[in-house]
């Protein structure tokens, strides 16, 4: 009888302590997550910053472990103490990463990694405590499968809401000091139930008091610390900035009127925009003549689509983007709206928020068309879930929704800063056996930039170009498709979806610049 009022009794801890395992590995992974994500931002690559985020975290949590086995007394002590220092340190990570990458530039990867170090050992620190303190409740033979149950499925929580919901509500910083602050929760719940074993009861409090004190302070001001990031690192003023779950979206406004950048990375400036976008579209548009049905690959800020429209005779624009919230911002925001001439709101516009690869395979929303002209506006291939819109396997599919006698164009990075890069994609496209069809226009932001024309058939000098154009006309055409020396065709290797050999090599070319 006493043994089943001892294990009534007990049940409630259990319980208790099972559900803080829980919230223990969900903040585990988000801190695992934002560490991730901040790396990609900033040092692209986003499978090569993952891997190595989440395998030094891993590393550091096997350390952690292997340290656990030094605390022998005073087990709720030692966890409380843990419980707010990884409060501490996970919930201002990405706060001090965002301000680390603004001031100081040169120490973010440092930094990076000392954090996920010192995160890891202290997470990995919390589980085999748990576990130890847990053993006084549950019978050994229960206690490893309850206690990695609860470890998984707080795991599988965080990584559905951490992209889904978490970042695009939150964002990064609001997101890790909320999960600090339940960090924070678990040691306050530690001090109550432990209290007649903890030996300096007032001094836990008082420390779980602070760390909850400076978590809240943090979460009123994210707001301020993201723009003074922000600020530092664009120079221009932001008027717009949101997180999706596919990127970081900024627009800022200065002398030389709005800027677009993703995850860091500039996509377009006011001033000289019309001269990338005008090289994008007309001469592959005017070489068709009166192309009816044209399609857009990204290019959610509506650019491409402006210029498509200066065409009387198309019927219908297909624009294919992946983030919904990049062809909301251009369609309703006044001032975006602006700069592609309201093109995003036009009854000849039909918006597709889904991956484009898919698209093209038929698994997106409607089957694709066959169409005169598409227009193919991706960033550049910094990581591999980008490098795939780049591969032989994209432009074969590309392939087999052009008419055969349409043109496809692709921006294709600068042939003079990554010429092997550019060339790449040049042997890419004729490796599905379509024309190549090189050019290049200078962009003042951007310096020399490269575009390819992929067809069915060779490509050939348009007649005329529509009126109104500011850089394009009949006698500046042709020079586009004149490449000096230093920007030559070199021999290139076919860019495949096993290989991925152009993310490698556009990363290379374009890290000796930053260098």
């Amino acid at each position: 009888m006493s043994i089943r009022v001892l294990r009534r009794t007990a049940r409630p801890l259990e319980v208790t302590l099972l559900a803080s395992v829980f919230v223990v590995a969900a903040c585990g992974l988000v801190y695992e997550l934002a560490a991730g994500a901040l790396a990609s931002y900033v040092l692209g690559d986003s499978v090569l910053q993952f891997s190595t985020v989440i395998g030094s975290y891993l590393f550091a949590m096997g350390v952690g472990s292997w340290l656990s086995r030094f605390f022998e007394r005073q087990l709720p002590a030692h966890f409380l103490r843990i419980e707010l220092l990884v409060a501490l340190a996970g919930g201002a990570l990405p706060g001090l990463l965002f301000l680390a990458n603004a001031y100081m530039p040169g120490a973010f990867r440092f930094l990076l990694y000392a954090m996920v170090g010192v995160v890891g050992v202290l997470v990995g620190l919390e589980i085999p405590l748990v576990m130890r303190i847990l053993k006084r409740e549950v019978a050994l033979k229960d206690l490893v499968s309850q206690v990695l149950t609860f470890d998984y499925l707080g795991a599988l929580a965080v990584s559905v809401a951490f992209p889904l919901l978490l970042v695009p509500q939150l964002g990064l910083i609001r997101t890790g000091l909320l999960f600090g602050l339940l960090n924070a929760a678990v040691a306050f719940w530690t001090l109550w139930v432990f209290r007649h074993e903890l030996r300096h009861f007032a001094a836990h409090a008082w420390a779980c008091v602070l760390t909850v004190g400076i978590l809240a302070a943090g979460l009123a001001v994210a707001d301020e610390i993201t723009t003074l990031a922000e600020d530092k690192f664009y120079h221009d003023r932001i008027v717009l900035a949101a997180t999706s779950p596919y990127q970081r979206i900024v627009v800022t406004d200065g002398r030389t009127g709005h800027k677009l950048f993703l995850n860091g990375n500039l996509q377009f400036a006011e001033r000289d925009e019309y001269r990338y976008h005008e090289a994008l579209v007309h001469p592959a548009m005017s070489a068709f003549g009166a192309p009816r049905k044209v399609a857009v690959l990204g290019g959610g800020d509506g650019m491409a689509v402006r210029e498509i429209l200066k065409y009387p005779s198309v019927e219908s624009v297909t624009l294919v983007e992946l983030d919904p919230n990049m062809t909301g911002l251009f369609a309703k925001d006044p001032a975006m709206a602006a700069l592609n001439a309201g093109a995003l709101r036009s009854p000849k516009l039909r918006i597709v928020n889904t991956d484009a690869f898919q698209w093209l395979q038929g698994h997106g929303e409607g089957e694709p068309d066959i169409f005169d002209v598409i227009v193919v506006d991706f960033p550049d291939p910094t990581n591999f879930s980008i490098g795939k819109l780049y591969t032989n396997t994209f432009y074969s599919l590309l392939a087999q929704r052009l008419s055969a006698s349409g043109y496809a164009v692709i921006q294709t990075t600068s042939p003079l800063v990554a010429r092997q890069s550019f060339w790449t994609v040049a042997s890419t496209i004729e490796s599905v056996g379509l024309h190549a069809t090189p050019y290049h226009a200078n962009v003042p932001s951007f310096g020399e930039w490269g575009y390819i024309i992929a067809s069915h058939r060779p490509w050939h000098l348009p007649a005329s170009l529509p009126q109104g154009l500011r850089f394009l006309g009949p006698q500046t055409l042709p020079l586009l498709f004149d490449f000096p020396k230093d920007m030559a065709r070199v021999p290139a290797e076919v860019n495949r979806l096993s290989n991925q050999i152009l993310v490698t090599t556009y990363e290379q070319e374009w890290g000796r610049v930053s260098q």
